[in-house]
């Protein structure tokens, strides 16, 4: 029987969850998972329990492990204190968090240390898709891009740009205009599609970026445009919960091992 690959897990909240479930359902078996860790002891014990591997207190018990993939479902923040060690421990990296890559130097130091250990990062589609069509696209050269999102207010709160008036509003209203790496900047947990965007297109400081408050709406609708002068790329995708970002690992996993690649 051929090996199973080890699987460590960062970030033990809702989306580790998703693909845990995926993983009992049978639809990663060439995958069994080692050990998963998060900041709260409860979830990581609760998720371990349910993957059938070990709680790790900290990011050096998991990697003892060896896992072949780590996967970071967390936030920007834990995909940058962890990204390092992680490659130079052998192991590559599946990713949630593209908003991270908004620093550049950070991406260049990334990109650098899985050169230097023969790892890989992947990144996760999260909410959308067509990565490979925005890459295409931004090959041909000359394009310029951009993506427009729509929010219900209440998910706005707890970041910069939420104001009372808009749980109230009974039209649309423009909360945000600007690049992506300002995008990220204010809000780092809610835009890594539209980060995830730049790095395929036209990179961070040259996507424009517009969200939108939408009275009563529930998820997020992403619209994403690609122009150049031989091609025009128009997608368009709604979720109604982040599930499908967890959703997008299970894909992104099963596509590693299988022998057509998508």
């Amino acid at each position: 029987m051929k090996k199973k690959l080890k699987l460590g897990i960062v970030g033990c909240g809702f989306l580790g969850n998703v693909i845990v479930e995926a993983w009992r359902n049978g639809l990663l078996a060439e995958y069994e998972f080692v050990g998963c860790m998060s900041r709260s002891p409860e979830s990581t014990q609760a998720l371990a329990e349910k993957a059938g591997c070990a709680t790790c207190g900290n990011l050096e018990e998991l990697l003892a492990l060896m896992p072949d993939y780590v996967l970071e479902t967390a936030s920007p923040t834990a995909m940058k204190d962890i990204a390092e060690k992680v490659l130079r421990s052998g192991a590559s990296l599946v990713t949630l968090s593209i908003g991270a890559f908004a620093d550049a130097d950070f991406y260049e130091r990334t990109i650098q240390t899985a050169r230097e250990t023969g790892t890989r990062v992947h990144l996760a589609s999260g909410a959308i898709g067509g990565f490979d069509v925005l890459r295409t696209a931004a090959l041909m050269g000359g394009i310029q891009s951009g993506i427009t999102t729509e929010k219900g207010p209440a998910s706005l709160k707890g970041t910069p740009i939420f104001q009372e008036s808009l749980l109230t509003d009974i039209d649309k209203t423009q909360v945000f205009s600007g690049s992506a790496k300002e995008a990220i900047a204010l809000f780092p947990t809610k835009v890594n599609v539209a980060v995830g965007t730049a790095l395929a297109t036209a990179g961070p400081d040259n996507t424009r970026v517009t969200i939108r408050s939408v009275p009563g709406f529930q998820g997020d609708d992403h619209r994403i445009e690609v122009v150049g002068e031989d091609v025009h790329v128009e997608m368009k995708f709604y979720s109604r919960t982040s599930a499908i970002a967890g959703w997008s690992v299970v894909a992104l996993l099963r596509n590693l091992v299988s022998p057509i690649a998508f």
